[in-house]
């Protein structure tokens, strides 16, 4: 029997969040892409917070117009930007299921670009 998109990603995530945990110092990079947005967050697994968000609904990543790779480009670079000022240098990247291609590798670059190390 075929496995539904959702379901096969279900899987994945789920294969991928047996090894990758955040924690204080090192929180993870949680990604999110919907037909429409993309949203990240920096997530402690140890105590259950999150840590900061960023997402392609912000005024400012939502109010420049550009297209949905260029604005998860945009949405990596914020996520550094609040990262640091919550003084958090490296994470570790969970793509959530998704290929590591398009929306998330371009959200993945610009996080980098902002100067998180992963």
């Amino acid at each position: 029997m075929a496995l539904s998109k959702s379901n096969r990603r279900d899987r994945i995530r789920f294969r991928i969040r047996k090894s990758v945990s955040g924690t204080q110092q090192r929180p993870r990079l949680a990604v999110f892409r919907s037909n429409k947005e993309i949203y990240a967050q920096l997530i402690d697994d140890v105590s259950g917070n999150t840590i900061t968000a960023a997402s392609s609904r912000d005024k400012d990543i939502d109010a420049s117009k550009v297209n949905k790779t260029e604005a998860a480009k945009l949405v990596g670079q914020a996520i550094a930007e609040k990262a640091t000022k919550a003084g958090v240098e490296s994470v570790t990247f969970d793509r959530g299921g998704y290929l590591y291609h398009g929306r998330v590798k371009s959200l993945a670059e610009g996080a980098r670009e902002g100067g998180l190390k992963f």
